[in-house]
């Protein structure tokens, strides 16, 4: 199972650390203020207060053990700075954190954050779906909690027919199109690639190992969908 923490329990914190945790994955959410943890308690695999700032304390809770850690903490720069580099010292793989400009992203990305997020680009649920379903490859939003996304058709889904994935009643998204890679000969005769569109699927159309698949849907629901 996919571990994950989540340092710093604001609006942005708390909506990632509860989505992560609706789609099955283990969570630690972890907040200096005693309220911000209580607010999750219920919502996620572990909540724990204490300042993230402290190495040791980061240490005693296995963090270096996680797939990724996310720094939510909003306009306090230097605290974000300190808990990057504690992470990094402690060996944390993944760490991805807030920004709320270049100069900072710049300086933060220097210390070791390994991905810069913008707050006011992407949402707590976009980077959930991410971390959870990598094999989301874009993503627009139509309306508040409803997506357009592309998605790598996963494994259990090649050599099946559209209709035999029952994705409206399974999962409550639509399928709306297909992009196909394929290959051909070019004039010099070497391979080369081609990507065609299929606007209008066909139940008896079957999915292929390279396709994406373009789906609409609630984020909620895309979530649930098969990863890898």
């Amino acid at each position: 199972m996919a571990r994950f923490a989540v340092i710093g329990l604001g609006r942005f914190g708390q909506t990632l650390a509860r989505t992560l945790a609706k789609n099955g994955v283990e969570v630690v959410a972890i907040d200096s203020s005693r309220d911000m943890v209580d607010e999750v308690r219920e919502s996620v695999t572990l909540s724990l207060r204490l300042d993230a700032t402290d190495e040791k304390a980061l240490q005693a809770q296995d963090i270096d053990t996680m797939d990724a850690v996310v720094i939510g903490i909003g306009e306090e720069f230097e605290a974000k700075a300190l808990v990057v580099a504690a992470l990094k010292k402690l060996g944390v793989k993944r760490v991805i954190c807030r920004a709320e400009s270049d100069v900072k992203a710049k300086i933060l990305r220097a210390i070791g954050a390994d991905e810069i997020i913008y707050p006011e680009e992407e949402s707590a649920l976009r980077l959930a779906q991410r971390l959870v379903a990598p094999n989301i490859v874009d993503y627009v939003e139509l309306a508040e909690g409803h997506s357009l996304v592309q998605f790598e058709a996963p494994r259990i889904f090649h050599g099946k027919q559209i209709v035999e994935l029952d994705l409206r009643r399974k999962y409550e998204v639509n399928l709306v199109a297909i992009k196909r890679r394929m290959t051909a000969k070019g004039p010099d005769g070497k391979v080369v690639y081609q990507e065609k569109i299929i606007d209008v699927p066909h139940p008896t159309d079957v999915i292929d190992p390279n396709d994406v698949l373009i789906i609409v849907g609630a984020d909620e629901n895309i979530l649930r969908l098969p990863r890898g």
